[in-house]
This record gives structure tokens, sequence and C-alpha cells, in this order.
């Protein structure tokens, strides 16, 4: 087996395992712990945690420690959170929700950088484009990662009224410390940052990104798909699923929506290499556009039992495009800049997560679906601007003045 896969392997059936022992517990916090709002305050807290680490700690992380340590570290606060679980209370539950959140942007920046340059050096040693292999490498990651929520919600529907063990967020951390190799990028420094002193260097690496207008308009993205998988964690599992069929049910929903998920993530990478990712978001824009504007005229009965799961399918389907092509986008887009690339990305999607749960008890299910539907709007022709302006990067490119337009480029790419 080549070194570069067996390393994404490695990654993957890291979080596999633990997210088999989080997963199930993410998608019954609104419904298991209802009273007072514990539940829906957990994941909020949880992602407002997210949110703060974003802004400094994946770059600082992952500058001292590397990709593999800084993985490790953030799964050992997974584990925490676990633990927390086995006697849930606000004493338990949100000082832990606060750590994985914390540890979670750097867990999710540390996995996308460390994809992107591994795959990025695998192209460069096969002579493939390295946009492919890493749309590829990511396709394989959540293929492997999303069916963690097939086996960790069957446990908390199999096992109703127990809680997952952490067990196997205990062999996570074993196996990417004793198994991933190390990995490290070329440094991109310039002379004046390397003059900085370190922490405030890399602290303000996230900000400064935002110079370039690329990422302004593609933090619409990671936004809106923060305020989907809430709606689909906190929202679709407990004013659809449970009101028509009962809490029992909302582990085998969420089954669907992770097993068509991840089958849809391998697809989406391997078809991407064919038709361009322009028409990947395109598909998944379609698809929720179509389910939203359903969900607001479907009124939900328990004789329609199939439609529960067709709905969680269809959001599986285009939720993939948005995991595996954000990601290739910001990796292939901002390859000079990954770490601070997607620490944003994990900023502006935990911003999704903690806007859409923090309204989430006092709007309705319809209002709820109007801003989805105009969040995904927006993020639409936010992205088809910036391939627009790609295009016409790669046009001028052949065209005269191209050394200028070289030039351009790289100062954009050093913010």
């Amino acid at each position: 087996m080549e070194r570069s896969l067996r390393n994404v392997l490695v990654v993957s059936l890291g979080f596999l395992l633990l997210f088999t022992a989080y997963g199930g517990l993410q998608n019954l916090q609104s419904s298991l712990y209802s009273k007072e709002g514990l539940g829906v305050t957990a994941l909020s807290t949880l992602y407002g945690g997210m949110l703060l680490s974003s802004m400094f700690l994946p770059p600082l992380l992952i500058q001292k420690l590397g990709c593999k340590w800084t993985i490790v570290l953030s799964m050992c606060c997974y584990v925490a959170f676990s633990l927390g679980n086995f006697h849930a209370s606000w004493y338990t539950l949100v000082p832990t929700s606060i750590l994985l959140g914390l540890g979670a942007a750097p867990l999710w920046s540390a996995q996308g950088t460390y994809l992107t340059v591994t795959g990025n050096r695998h192209a460069e040693g096969t002579g493939q484009a390295g946009k492919d292999v890493v749309n590829q490498y990511f396709g394989i990651f959540f293929l492997i990662f999303q069916s963690s929520g097939v086996w960790g919600n069957l446990i908390s529907s199999l096992v109703f009224g127990q809680k997952p063990t952490q067990g196997s967020g205990v062999l996570a951390v074993l196996l990417t410390a004793v198994f991933l190799e190390p990995v490290k990028d070329a440094p991109q420094k310039s002379e004046g940052e390397k003059k900085a002193p370190p922490f405030w260097s890399t602290l303000l690496s996230t900000f400064k990104l935002f110079r370039d207008k690329r990422l302004r308009l593609l933090v619409l993205l990671p936004l809106y798909s923060g305020f989907e998988q809430a709606f689909l964690a906190g929202d679709y599992t407990r004013s659809y699923t449970t009101c028509a069929l009962g809490i029992q049910f909302v582990g085998y929903v969420m089954i669907c929506f992770a097993a068509v998920n991840a089958l849809c993530s391998v697809l989406y990478g391997k078809l991407s290499k064919f038709t361009g990712r322009t028409a990947l978001f395109a598909l998944g824009a379609v698809t929720h556009l179509s389910c939203i504007i359903a969900l607001l005229l479907w009124k939900p009965h328990p004789s329609q039992l199939p439609l529960f799961f067709v709905f969680s399918g269809l959001w599986g389907m285009a939720d993939a495009v948005w995991q595996t092509q954000n990601n290739a986008l910001f990796g292939v887009l901002f390859e000079k800049n990954k770490e601070a690339a997607f620490a944003t990305y994990r900023l502006w999607e935990a911003l999704g997560f903690v806007v859409a749960f923090g309204y989430s008890t006092f709007l309705c299910v319809s209002v709820k679906l109007y801003i989805l539907l105009a969040v995904l709007s927006l993020a639409m022709a936010a992205y088809g601007t910036v391939e627009y302006l790609e295009a016409r990067k790669a046009a001028r490119l052949l065209a005269p003045g191209q050394p200028r337009l070289r030039e351009e480029e790289e100062t954009q790419t050093k913010m």
C-alpha cells in the first residue's frame, strides 16, 4: 500500500473510532437532555468554544506540535465529553462541551492540513494534478468518517437509554499516536513574518488571510454548512422525527443520513476529476433547495415513515458535497496558507452552528428553513463569483502581461 494512502486511512480510521462514540451522543443531545434546554445549551457552548478556538488555536498548535500531535491532543477533548455524558448534568455537560469545542477547531484544521499536504506531495511524486489527489483523499476520508454516524447511531438506537462507551475514543487516540506518520509542509514565511514574535505572528495569520477577497466571499460556504448541520441535528431530529415517530427513530434516521453521506463522499471525490467542482456544488445546492421547499410544505405523520428516511438521505447526499468539496476548495485555493484557511473555515462553520443553535429555542421551524434558504442562496452566489474570478485569472495568465498578474497572485496568496 502507498505510504500516503496508508496515512490517509490511519487518519480516517482514527476519526471513525472517535466519532463512533461522539456522533450518536451529539445527535441525541437536543432530544435526550431536553429538560430546561440542557441538550441545546450543551451544543451551543460546544460550538461557542469551537468559535473561540478557531480564532487562534489551530495555526498556533499546528505550528508548535505539528498536525499529528494536534490531532492526538484534540481527540482527548472528545473523550472527555463522552465521559461527561455518563453522569449528565449542568456541571458535567457544559464544561466538557466547552473543552470539546476548544479541541474541535484544531482537530479539523489539522486534519484538513494533513490531507492537503499529503495529497499534494503524492501528486508531485506521481505527476498528477494536486487538486485531483486532494479531492480523492478527502473523499476517502469522509467515506470512512461518515460511516461513524452509522455505528454510533446504531449503538444509540439499539441500546437507547444507555450511553455509548468512550472506549472507541481511547482507541482512536492510541491508533493515531502510534501509527500516523508526522508530516511537515515547506515553510512559507516572509522575512517580515520571521522577525515577528511566533505567538502573535501565528495568532494573526487567520485574520490576515481575510485580506484575500476570495476568502471573504467563500466564508459563506462554511457558514451555511454550520446552519444546515445544526438544523439536521437539532431541528429535524426533534421537530420532525421525534414529534411524529418518537425518539427511538432518531438514530435510525441519522444512520440513513450518515450512510448516504459516506457513499456520496467517496463518489464525489472520484467524480470531481471528470465533472469539476462547479457541477458538484450545483448538485448540492439544488438538492438542499428542493429539501428545504419540501420541508416547508410537508406535514409529517407517522404513516409516512419512508419520507423521514428520504429527507435524511437527500440531506446527506448534499452534505457530502459541502464536506468534501468545501474542504478541498479551501485547501487548493489557499495552498500556501492552509492552516489559517482551515482555521477560518472552522471559525465560520462554528459561527453557523452557534447562531443556529442560539435561535433554535425561540424560532419556529418554518422561519429556520427560510433562513437556510437565504444563506444557501447567498453562499452559492458568492461561490459563483469566486469561480468567475478564478476563471478570469486563468484566462488572463494566457494573455500579455502574464508576469505582472503572477506577481499579484503571489502577493494575494501570501496575505
